[in-house]
């Protein structure tokens, strides 16, 4: 009886200590998308340029991409419950600093502590979680968590851009807080503290380079429309910093026998492949995001709860797709799906180059949910065709390769388009704008006062944009189009052990 009550308990708490952590999973995945439906409102209020909007994203996942390597080694060196909890409290301190923050510096610092956080959130996480499980069920549970995460990404704006119809952009940070402190309670209450027997090795030195590169082109793709490019010192120090580092990292990686990448990962045919695809999926996932709620918000005028509601039907065929995906028996070739997903997310991209600014919502959704559910079949037959033939020692190492260069292909599809945006506008604005003449004018009875000329230019400016973000929808389906021959190459996937 006591064995039962005892093993009843312990099933209760591994259980509620599951739950909590794959509500972090939640949590810190829904607050890189959540401030998507309402970016007019936090521009206005914090009186922020339209390529600092651009970094409310990149800001959040180049940070995560950061930490997301050295979770392992903090949890290992310092205890995981500790590291997990100082992370809860720092992510939860970044979100407080969003809702305070009153100029753009301030809250784009604020989603750096966030990402900072969600980096070490994320895979300790997954970790804690599969300790709660039998052995015979962690191998299923990397498609429940992968889950939760793109539930995050996909349902973020829409309850962003409800709570900002009603209330305020700040609120949105809000739920995070309470949301932050019973996990706090729960990891204090259940989790036993955990260190590795012995001190962890990491290799800083692989991880530094690799690190100064990314962080240095990203700065660079960031901050280069605003400096002018090459014209300006601080582009040319980035650019010597991302070329250092990278030479720094390909010279370590090989003439160094034991790093944080493994040159075995190479040579695999699969992985490889499959994380180039990826990694270009990554590029499109949430560059579309990013381009489709300022197009209804900004452009368009949709209200931001409308525009957060149509980013759910592209989210239902993401989430949906990759369940049921992950769920076919093993005698379906997942090649097939891999190929049936890239086309999906091709013909999407392709419906959304016909948007018009006289258009209902229907075009949204729909194309919304046909890229929706081309990513994820494909996210769900990658993962088993990349790992099914790779050496299982290697797969740890590969999980975490393989999902930060998808973290890596957002970050930097984001930071594209936005550039490819701004020019654009700027190029289709010159281009509109002269036809617009004063005799032009005068032949269709138009004033040339004041007010009458800032409604042209308003007018020549939307359509601008419009025409620009169209062709930043054209990018991101030339860049699936680019990757999607290596489909051809992928071997049949072997049973998974």
């Amino acid at each position: 009886m006591n064995a039962n009550a005892s093993g009843s308990a312990g099933s209760r708490a591994a259980g509620s200590l599951r739950f909590a952590v794959l509500l972090t999973t939640y949590m810190q995945s829904a607050n890189l998308p959540l401030p998507n439906a309402v970016l007019r409102l936090i521009q206005g209020s914090l009186s922020m340029t339209d390529d600092q909007a651009g970094w409310i994203f990149t800001a959040y996942l180049a940070a995560s991409a950061i930490t997301m390597p050295i979770a392992q080694w903090l949890a290992g060196r310092f205890g995981v419950k500790r590291v997990y909890q100082t992370a809860l409290v720092v992510f939860a301190l970044g979100t407080l600093l969003t809702t305070v923050s009153d100029t753009p510096l301030e809250f784009i610092g604020a989603r750096i502590i966030q990402g900072l956080a969600s980096g070490v959130l994320a895979p300790l996480s997954m970790a804690i979680a599969l300790e709660t499980l039998a052995p015979e069920k962690r191998m299923k549970f990397g498609a429940t968590w992968t889950a939760i995460v793109l539930l995050g990404i996909a349902t973020g704006p829409s309850i962003g851009g409800w709570i900002a119809e009603h209330f305020d952009w700040r609120p949105i940070f809000y739920i995070s807080l309470p949301l932050s402190a019973y996990i706090f309670m729960v990891i204090a209450l259940l989790l036993a503290e955990k260190k590795a027997e012995k001190a962890p090795t990491f290799d800083f030195t692989g991880f530094g380079s690799f690190t100064l590169a990314m962080i240095s082109l990203q700065m660079l793709l960031d901050r280069g429309e605003r400096m002018d490019w090459f014209d300006s010192p601080e582009i040319w120090i980035e650019a010597i910093a991302c070329a250092l580092g990278a030479y720094w990292f390909f010279v370590h990686v090989l003439t160094r026998k034991v790093h944080f990448f493994n040159k075995s990962l190479l040579g695999d045919r699969n992985f490889v492949l499959s994380t180039i695809i990826f990694f270009a999926i990554g590029f499109v996932l949430l560059s579309t995001m990013a381009l489709t709620s300022p197009m209804l918000d900004e452009i368009l005028g949709y209200p931001p709860d409308t525009t957060g509601a149509l980013t759910l039907p592209r989210g239902a065929g993401l989430v949906m797709a990759f369940l049921l995906t992950g769920r076919l028996p093993e005698r379906f070739d997942r090649r097939f799906f891999v190929a049936a997903g890239v086309a999906l997310v091709i013909y999407a991209n392709w419906l959304m180059l016909a948007y018009s600014p006289l258009m209902d919502w229907p075009p949204v959704a729909i194309a919304g949910a046909l890229q929706g559910i081309g990513i994820g079949m494909s996210m769900a037959s990658l993962a088993k065709v990349a790992f099914s033939t790779l050496d299982p020692k290697l797969r740890p190492e590969g999980t975490g390769l393989f999902n930060l260069l998808r973290s890596y292909g957002s970050t930097l599809g984001v930071a594209i388009v936005q550039i490819y945006f701004f020019n654009n506008t700027q190029a289709m604005h010159q281009a509109l704008g002269a036809n617009i003449t004063p005799y032009t004018a005068a032949s269709h009875g138009a004033s040339m006062s004041l007010p009458a000329l800032e409604g042209i230019n308003h007018l020549v400016t939307h359509q601008a944009a419009f025409i620009a973000v169209i062709d930043q929808f054209k990018i991101l389906m030339v860049a699936m189009l680019v990757v999607s021959p290596l489909v051809i190459f992928l071997r049949k996937p072997a049973a998974t052990n």
